[in-house]
């Protein structure tokens, strides 16, 4: 089956009466006119009141032995005589008279366009309004038109008189509008009026946006990624320092009192003042764990990460032991310091750097007095340690200050591996200034 309705010009889907003439063209009765459809074309003419036709409204049409058509409609009879038709009209020619982006005019010729160079259009400015018109050659006769906008429609619009076509809200992307006059006898024009536009997708819809933004998001996911390693190896780090400390410090100094404590049991004829010997050296070790416990707890206690408890336990283990000595100190810093944020292992560093300087000048300064002094600056933590004993040598330091494993270069690898510097200043008969610069991160 071939169909037709008012998608191909029909006036109306509703066909009251239906007759053909003698060349094969078919005769439809509708309540809107008369159309004729010729079926070699495609091909259709609509006969109005405007034509003659006694009226819309037809009942029933006939061919007599003539060939002539008469048509009945409800305000009277017509008789159509298709041999005396006039030659088709040519085909209108058809102009875009106005286009309308967002409310704004675009400039077009006075006499329309049938073509205009590719519009594109910025993000935003997606309402469009064209108006068109087309030139008939047949007066009294007005034109009708067919539109559409690929992309969109999916076909052309049904003929209507109108002269606008408005969208709304058009999607990024590219578009192509065509419009097509037709005349009373069906002829369309041989070129429609196109206007070919581009809608710019907005900013975060382009591909280049969408490039960076997976991008970004990449290295979102990989600096995440290497944050976690990073605390893992950190917690790892700490971990492994822990378990030095547990080994070496704590591990060690139990290991003595467990000697010192079989010592005492398989001899039991020892003195008493051996006895109270060995006890008390009992008694210092295991003092000597409480505080080497304290300070691994406190060194990984994240409630002490500012500088001020820093501070405090400086100060505190000065009051312990250069007190316990009468030697006089003072511990100088600035107010706005103390807030400075510390990583765990600055502050343990830090800390043991101190604990082993004031621990030296006890043991080899023989001196009166000591200042401490711990600022910030341009980023740095600078902290000094100046006694009024003794002093020696830094070129070339005592064998007592590096016995063991602790003294100089031990506080000097501690500051190597805070990234920063320990400068010694001293000289026999004149004291020990010590300089510590740490940078912060």
């Amino acid at each position: 089956f071939v169909n037709y309705s008012t998608q191909n010009g029909l006036a109306s889907d509703t066909v009251w009466t239906i007759t053909e003439d003698d060349v094969g063209r078919i005769y439809l009765g509708t309540g809107k006119g008369l159309d004729r459809l010729d079926p070699a074309t495609g091909r259709i003419r609509r006969f109005t009141t405007a034509d003659g036709l006694a009226g819309d409204l037809i009942n029933h049409c006939f061919k007599d032995r003539h060939g002539n058509i008469w048509v009945a409609t409800t305000t009277g009879l017509s008789k159509l005589n298709p041999r005396a038709e006039r030659v088709p009209n040519q085909p209108p020619p058809i102009y875009l008279s106005r286009i309308q982006v967002a409310g704004e005019d675009l400039l077009l010729p006075e006499t329309g366009a049938q073509r205009m160079p590719e519009l594109t259009l910025p993000a935003g400015r997606n309402n469009l309004l064209i108006e068109y018109v087309g030139l008939s050659f047949q007066g009294g006769q007005p034109l009708q038109y067919q539109y559409q906008l690929e992309g969109v429609d999916t076909g052309w619009s049904l003929p209507t008189e109108q002269r606008s076509a408005n969208y709304a809200r058009l999607a990024p992307g590219s578009y192509r509008f065509l419009v097509r006059a037709i005349t009373r006898d069906g002829v369309v024009s041989v070129e429609p009026a196109v206007l070919s536009f581009r809608i710019l997708p907005p900013l975060w819809q382009r591909w280049w946006f969408l490039a960076l933004a997976a991008m970004l998001a990449g290295l979102v996911v990989y600096a995440a990624h290497r944050y976690r390693v990073a605390r893992l190896i950190e917690l790892e780090r700490v971990r492994a320092r822990i378990a030095t400390d547990l080994h070496d410090d704590i591990g060690s100094s139990l290991s003595q009192i467990a000697i010192l404590s079989e010592v005492v049991k398989q001899h039991p004829a020892i003195t008493h003042q051996e006895l109270a010997h060995m006890l008390t050296q009992i008694a210092d070790m295991a003092r000597g764990l409480v505080d080497g416990m304290s300070d691994i707890v406190w060194s990984i206690d994240p409630r002490r990460d500012d500088l001020s408890n820093l501070v405090q336990r400086i100060g505190q283990f000065a009051f312990d032991v250069l007190g316990v000595k009468g030697i006089a100190w003072e511990l100088q810093t600035l107010p706005q310091s103390v807030t400075v944020k510390l990583t765990p292992e600055q502050r343990r560093h830090i800390y043991l750097i101190f604990k082993e300087a004031i621990t030296n000048i006890v043991r080899h300064a023989n001196c009166t007095s000591v200042l401490l002094t711990i600022k910030v600056a341009d980023h740095r933590l600078v902290a000094e340690i100046h006694d009024n004993g003794c002093g020696f040598d830094s070129a070339h330091p005592s064998d007592g200050l590096v016995r063991g494993g602790h003294g100089l270069e031990n506080m000097q690898a501690r500051a190597a591996q805070l990234g920063g510097q320990l400068r010694i200043d001293s000289a026999p008969g004149r004291g020990t200034h010590l300089t510590l610069s740490v940078p912060l991160r």
